[in-house]
């Protein structure tokens, strides 16, 4: 293995069996993630420790040009080098309770379910709103940074954008999202001042990882993960981290750690505005007030499920489906459209709602159901009026407004209010309903919810 290992490029995770010795296995890793589960008598290979979860809770985290030799007994380590390395013992025991479903019929919808449990979680310790949240180094790191540079993939790419708007707004920091695997395939300006953060649940995911390296080779050294996992490659790579306690996430489509991303980078912004000087304690009371309502706010909107399923029936039997959202909630459109997509197999695209009249309008029928995001924020007039541009030309309308929205239901209009407007934590609420509007159309049209076809919970490969 140590030889064939040095003729191979690119990322790699092998286990090599052999016929003549069928109680031992080699394995090796560059790139991409493989642990060593530690037992009584017996060891084994896996790619995260989740899929160990109820045999052994004992994880070695292999690194990058490891090779492991397993056998029943003993595990050898060698490193690039060839030579004997130690590598610690670590144990992981919060997986255990993961893996059971209890009285759900999925694990996306139990998932969906405890997204109170963890914010609280996430949420636990924190009594003020300073740079330290995200780590020693940040207390002299943040009141120099000169700009933000998020790079993630998918739902965490989501995040990101919804991060923008916060962080641009809160702390009066310019902010660049980036799609990580598009990131380092085109000649960017370096800025050594900015502040790279990359978000990412499982912290291994190839491109985001990739992209932090690419980022690192050109000179940024101000680096930070918001990842779930602590043990991630993300977290040993970047000088700051803040962990989100998001718990494992069993369901292919993200929903509990997205809405921890979201906290985090909330936090994040208030960090930012407050090393520059720009968060008075009044402000910061009011977030930290605002949080730690936030899981009660969040159990209140998913009350309201039975309203949802009664429109994910009528969903089941679409092909297509057009999300809307303005501002601070467009994020939020686009990851709604997603989760429709990747577990319904329904196709649905986001816009922002002022686009409409550039192009998607062609799009809208009496066979193309319409989802608009409408809090009752500065841009629901705005809203409301591209809403109307949508029946008149005989759109069905699903809107997801505030208790004190000026939108009224009518025939093509139908209408879920969620129980309050939570102003700048509003994304964190109106994700939870297309959450489960896209969970419970899935499961009408009877899809593997949680095994979607084709996609992967962690994407380890480019």
């Amino acid at each position: 293995m140590q030889a064939a290992r040095k003729e191979l490029r690119g990322a790699y995770a092998i286990a090599v069996f052999s016929r003549e010795e069928p109680h031992r296995v080699v394995g090796a890793r560059e790139g991409s993630p493989l642990v060593v589960g530690v037992g009584q008598g017996e060891n084994f290979l896996a790619s995260d420790a989740l899929a160990l979860a109820g045999t052994t809770d004992q994880i070695i985290y292999l690194e990058d040009g490891d090779v492991a030799d397993l056998q029943l007994g003993r595990v050898w380590i060698v490193d690039r080098a060839g030579q004997p390395a130690e590598r610690d013992v670590r144990t992981v025991s919060a997986y255990t309770q993961a893996v059971e479903l209890g009285p759900y019929r999925h694990f996306m919808q139990k998932e969906i379910f405890e997204q109170p449990r963890a914010i609280a979680d996430t949420l636990e310790g924190v009594q003020s709103v300073t740079p330290t949240l995200f780590g020693a180094a940040a207390a002299s790191v943040f009141p120099a940074i000169s700009s933000v540079r998020i790079l993630a993939c998918g739902t965490s790419y989501y995040a990101g954008l919804t991060a923008k708007y916060w962080i641009e707004s809160i702390a009066r920091v310019q902010v660049d999202v980036e799609i990580a695997s598009e990131y380092r395939y085109r000649d960017s300006v370096p800025d050594p001042a900015a502040l790279v953060v990359v978000i990412s649940q499982s912290g291994e995911t190839a491109d985001t990882l990739a992209a932090l390296k690419h980022a690192k080779q050109l000179g940024h050294t101000h680096t930070l993960a918001v990842v779930n996992v602590q043990t991630s490659a993300m977290a040993r790579e970047t000088a700051m981290q803040f962990f989100t306690r998001a718990g494992a996430e069993i369901g292919v489509a993200s929903t509990k750690a997205f809405s921890t991303q979201l906290v985090a980078m909330y936090l994040l912004a208030g960090a930012l505005a407050r090393a520059k000087g720009r968060l008075s304690d009044v402000s910061e009371a009011a977030m930290l007030a605002a949080l730690r309502h936030l899981p009660a706010a969040v159990q209140s909107v998913l009350a309201l499920e039975p309203q949802i399923i009664a429109w994910a029936k009528q969903f089941a039997r679409r092909e297509n489906a057009l999300f809307l959202g303005r501002g601070l909630h467009y994020p939020i459109a686009l990851e709604g459209a997603l989760k429709l997509k990747e577990i319904s197999y329904i196709h649905a695209e986001a816009y922002p709602a002022g686009e409409l009249k550039h192009g998607p309008l062609a799009l809208v029928t009496s066979a193309m159901p319409v989802v608009a995001v409408a809090p009752n924020d500065a841009l629901l007039d705005k809203l409301k009026s591209n809403l109307q541009e949508v029946r008149a030309r005989g759109g069905e309308l699903y809107v997801f407004a505030d208790v004190d929205g000026q939108i009224e239901a009518s025939e093509g209009v139908h209408l879920i209010r969620l129980p309050e407007h939570y102003g700048a934590l509003s994304p964190i609420l109106h994700v939870v309903p297309l959450q489960l509007l896209a969970y419970h159309t899935a499961t009408a049209r009877g899809t593997d919810v949680d095994k979607p076809r084709n996609l992967a919970k962690s994407v380890t490969v480019e």
